[in-house]
């Protein structure tokens, strides 16, 4: 048994060698896909194309302009005349944000009883640089807000002291996006590339015509399915380790959990992958079409993992439903072990409802993949 095994591994690593792409997909491409993912959505948003329309002219709005760009959040494109040339130019999406500065702006600021007035519009169809931009404007204007304040009160500026809670940030005191995103985003793209890879398995050979030759060959079922999981096994692996690394010196984030518990979960949930691979590999005739049952089982998996939004904020039949993905559970484990250091103490719920999916997974799949080669 072990011998014809070892012979179909063999046939498999013989054929990828030939099909040389699908390895340096999953090798390559999944980790340059990474890398590119990585950079884009770790870096701060900066430099947005502010139009400004300053009917004041004046030092005090001169002042409240060097404000905002040196935010670093602001380039400031070109001043505007009228009121016109703003909405033409959010319509066209040549800026984010437009700020009008009404006249008699610095005259309310002197008054004892001004009260000096701001419009901001924002190009709300690009959502996430209209909240940075508003962030970074509610910012500037709360500061000049306090100096009118203490200002109009005479009060020294020192002595002056607002309501600030006391802030302490836990596993990412910077609030870097980086270490949200990026475990996420290896976790989706390791789930993507073992389970297409598992999925051109037999679909390959349906498709070559070769799958009837190998039926009628001295090995039984299950000796075929181990046989072609082998290679999906190890270069699924191969494949985490290289990702891994990557994250971690690459994006610098961390790994403070056990390194040992990680690539033990790592290697239990791509036998669960694997598993579900191969059940839409012999439901598959030919590989464009397990391409794309791949894409929408992964696209199920991404909206249940809480990456695009947070499981807890769903509806409660979501939630309930989100414990019976496996995606769901791995990036939870991902997450504790790599930023919060999480051991299996804290993390042996996530890990034994993901033991218990791939099991069950698992049965049902590969007696649906025995009886589909029978």
């Amino acid at each position: 048994m072990f011998r014809r095994i070892w012979a179909l591994s063999i046939k498999e690593f013989i054929h990828l060698r030939n099909d040389w792409w699908l390895p340096a997909f999953m090798l390559i491409g999944g980790a340059m896909e990474l890398l590119l993912i990585g950079w884009a959505t770790s870096r701060p948003i900066t430099n947005l194309p502010l139009m400004v329309l300053d009917q004041d002219k004046s030092p005090a709005s001169r002042q409240l302009l060097t404000a905002l760009e040196n935010t670093g959040t602001f380039n400031l494109e070109k001043q505007a005349y009228e009121i016109s040339a703003i909405r033409d130019a959010i319509d066209r999406g040549q800026i984010n944000a437009a700020l009008i500065i009404p006249p008699g702006f610095a005259a309310e600021i002197a008054s004892s009883t001004g009260q000096p007035r701001l419009s901001v519009i924002l190009n709300g169809a690009e959502s996430i640089p209209a909240i940075e931009a508003l962030r970074s404007i509610e910012g500037v204007t709360r500061d000049l807000g306090n100096k009118i304040l203490i200002q109009r009160l005479n009060l020294d500026p020192e002595q002056f002291a607002g309501f600030e809670p006391s802030l302490r940030v836990r596993f990412n005191e910077a609030l870097k996006e980086t270490l949200y995103t990026i475990p996420a985003e290896l976790a989706l793209i390791f789930e993507f590339t073992v389970m297409l890879f598992a999925a051109l398995a037999f679909s390959r050979e349906r498709e070559l015509g070769t799958l009837e030759q190998l039926l009628v060959m001295p090995f039984s079922s299950l000796e075929i399915i181990i046989g072609k999981s082998i290679p999906v096994i190890i270069i699924g692996y191969v494949d985490f380790l290289l990702m891994l690394g990557m994250v971690n010196l690459a994006f610098g984030v961390p790994i403070r959990g056990s390194l040992v518990l990680l690539l033990i979960v790592a290697f239990g949930y791509i036998l669960v992958e694997l598993s579900k691979g191969m059940v839409i590999s012999v439901f598959s005739k030919s590989q464009h079409q397990a391409f794309l049952l791949v894409l929408l089982v992964g696209m199920v998996d991404f909206m249940f993992t809480g990456y695009a939004a947070p499981v807890e904020g769903m509806p409660v039949i979501v939630q309930f439903f989100a414990n019976f993905i496996p995606a769901n559970h791995w990036l939870s484990i991902l997450r504790g072990i790599l930023i919060k250091g999480a051991g299996l103490a804290v993390l042996w719920p996530h890990i034994l409802a993901l033991a218990l999916l791939g099991i069950a997974i698992s049965a049902i799949s590969w007696r649906f993949i025995r009886q589909a080669l029978d």
